[in-house]
């Protein structure tokens, strides 16, 4: 699994569904599939793209597929969207009136200047 892959597989309001049914137990792909208003083959397609990603696993019991959540893949996203968000804390400037911006000089990227008591 690549970091990009398990992005691309929570991106999918229907793929975070069965990673939240899965939270509760594991299940077999059936019961799953008996949770969302479309064809076996999507559910199948959706509970791929979270296999490949890392963020489930299949294991076959007699005839039945039952998923369960991995959780440590889970934890490793988790954990880096945390440092994303503490370095994107670090790097905003926050100023208390809107006429200090322009005392902070046009080195300053805006994307990351925060006026407080500003609509901007």
């Amino acid at each position: 699994m690549t970091r990009i892959d398990g992005y691309k597989a929570l991106a999918d309001p229907t793929r975070r569904q069965i990673l939240k049914l899965l939270r509760e137990g594991d299940l077999p792909a059936g019961a799953i599939a008996e949770q969302f208003a479309m064809s076996w083959p999507s559910v199948s397609r959706h509970l791929a793209v979270l296999s490949s990603a890392g963020l489930v696993r299949a294991t076959r019991h007699g005839r039945q597929l039952v998923y369960s959540l991995t959780t440590s893949v889970l934890a490793d996203i988790v954990t880096e969207l945390a440092d994303m968000a503490r370095v994107n804390q670090a790097d905003t400037v926050r100023v208390d009136r809107p006429d200090t911006a322009a005392t902070l000089g046009a080195g300053v990227n805006r994307r990351r200047l925060l006026i407080e008591g500003t609509n901007e």
